[in-house]
């Protein structure tokens, strides 16, 4: 199922759009989009926060396992996050693509990609799992 409707997470919470986390795809099967870093996600170190990472990682992972089960009045939230950070970054693009590794009646498993855009090179991947639960009312 692919969804032609933007996905806005400017207006979900002041900490979802503090990520900056763009989705430019999304369906049932991948999620894509892009984040651009900068001093507003740095540790007191100057570089970006792993927890940015994670946050991006949980957000493609759910928008796109939500977006799978939808049509059976589900959606889907994460029960365990696994975010390896590859290489530290100070600002600038890094792409994000998510994909399921597996798709099941109840729980779902996801892979999620963050890569620079500069030059493609790996900079955090993770896996999350989620549980499908009823869409509330």
């Amino acid at each position: 199922m692919s969804e032609q409707q933007p996905v806005d997470l400017t207006v979900a919470s002041p900490f979802v759009a503090a990520m900056k986390f763009t989705v430019t795809e999304r369906s049932g099967t991948r999620v894509a989009g892009h984040v651009d870093l900068g001093p507003d996600q740095h540790t007191p170190w100057g570089v970006v926060h792993g927890g940015v990472y994670c946050s991006v990682v949980e957000s493609a992972a759910s928008i796109g396992a939500s977006t799978a089960v939808r049509e059976q009045g589900q959606f889907s939230v994460g029960v365990n996050n696994n975010t390896d950070f590859i290489r530290s970054t100070t600002s600038g693009r890094v792409d994000v693509v998510a994909e399921p590794v597996q798709q099941g009646r109840t729980q779902q498993l996801w892979q999620v990609l963050l890569t620079r855009a500069e030059d493609g090179k790996l900079v955090a991947r993770g896996q999350v799992r989620l549980q499908n639960v009823p869409l509330p009312g």
